[in-house]
């Protein structure tokens, strides 16, 4: 699984990214974890308001940081495909 963390460095993008390393490792699943920072490279994901997470190519949520609930399902859910 391929996570990417879209965000320039703000509060809420640092959080998300603790927040998708934290679920990664209590639910003990494997991925590759990368933070985008390039504003042309967050574009080409047509997120328009950060932070965005991005699993394997699509773009799953963007310009919110979600419950530690919803995260740890939507991993679940992006795991088990």
């Amino acid at each position: 699984m391929e996570i990417k963390i879209l965000g320039m460095g703000c509060a809420n993008c640092e959080k998300l990214e603790r927040m998708v390393f934290n679920a990664l490792a209590e639910l003990n699943i494997d991925a590759n974890v990368q933070k985008v920072q390039d504003i042309p490279e967050i574009m080409k994901y047509g997120v328009m308001s950060t932070p965005g997470l991005v699993i394997d190519e699509k773009v799953i949520l963007s310009g919110r940081v979600p419950s530690k609930a919803e995260l740890e399902k939507i991993i679940l859910e992006h795991a088990n495909k």
